[in-house]
């Protein structure tokens, strides 16, 4: 079952202080000499090694050149970059607002051929109609206190789905039943997405899963998880966005990804499943 993806963004972290508490150790120094090299108050050397800080950019240059190590910089930084990116708060993500942030990940969208997303809190962002991600939006701009852009964010939004339309891509998707019902939004837009979900199963490239709340389950319910191609999976925290990009890490969620796969149903009995929702709604 996947580990803790923010334990995996902290080992990234600590991969990269412990290579550069290697090179400082291969040149006989202390972290206090290193400080004085640097400029740095000794304290900022040992946070750095001991991984509590991440360190910039010119901060690694200036290690690296402490340590007579100028050639491994530019390796670490993109290590140390990596690690960074693994986990991104959705404060700072969203903190010019969210348009960007899908006008940033329409490359991504469009060159994967094949997506796996598990949704366990809200219909995927590629499913939901423009009433919907309105009050999601919303909602998450009020929660979050960042700016307000929740019409250019849901045209965005609008925009980066249109591979669902547009080129040759796969979606196989799993929701839990429960997110029928979540009432993110007012009566006539939940039933407007509703009927949309119901559209969208007859898409060719698209398998519409839902999950059943009497399931019996071999994976018990998860964060959110988008997986593109066997290449990244990003995992959606309250805080925060996940990218996990090692293969093992990778396998894991597709490994889960299957196990709910086999709970979950398709066809007629999830239509009904969305329909029943439906009526709900009233």
């Amino acid at each position: 079952m996947p580990t803790s993806p923010f334990s995996s963004a902290q080992a990234a972290r600590k991969a990269v202080a412990i290579r550069l508490q290697g090179l400082m150790k291969d040149a006989g120094l202390s972290g206090h000499e290193l400080a004085v090299q640097c400029g740095w108050h000794r304290a900022k050397s040992s946070r750095i090694a001991r991984g509590i800080t991440p360190p910039s950019d010119a901060d690694i240059r200036a290690w690296c050149a402490a340590c007579g190590a100028e050639d491994q910089a530019a390796d670490i930084i993109a290590a140390s970059r990596n690690a960074e990116s693994m986990y991104v708060e959705w404060k700072q993500i969203h903190r010019d607002g969210m348009r960007r942030v899908h006008e940033k990940t329409t490359p991504l969208y469009q060159r994967t051929r094949s997506f796996r997303v598990y949704a366990s809190n809200v219909v995927p962002g590629m499913l939901q109609t423009a009433g919907y991600a309105t009050g999601l939006l919303k909602g998450i701009t009020r929660f979050q206190g960042t700016p307000d852009d929740v019409a250019d964010a849901v045209q965005a939004r609008l925009n980066r789905s249109r591979v669902l339309r547009e080129g040759n891509h796969r979606f196989a998707l799993l929701l839990e039943e429960t997110v029928l019902y979540y009432r993110v939004c007012d009566p006539e837009a939940m039933s407007e997405q509703l009927e949309a979900l119901l559209a969208v199963m007859s898409r060719p490239n698209v398998s519409l899963g839902i999950i059943p709340k009497t399931a019996h389950r071999t994976v018990w319910p998860l964060e959110a998880f988008y997986a593109f191609d066997d290449q990244q999976v990003a995992v959606e925290t309250l805080t925060a966005e996940i990218n996990l990009t090692t293969p093992g890490e990778i396998k894991t969620y597709l490994r889960a990804f299957a196990d709910l796969a086999k709970t979950a149903v398709h066809g007629a009995p999830a239509r009904t499943l969305i329909r029943e929702a439906l009526t709900a709604v009233g």
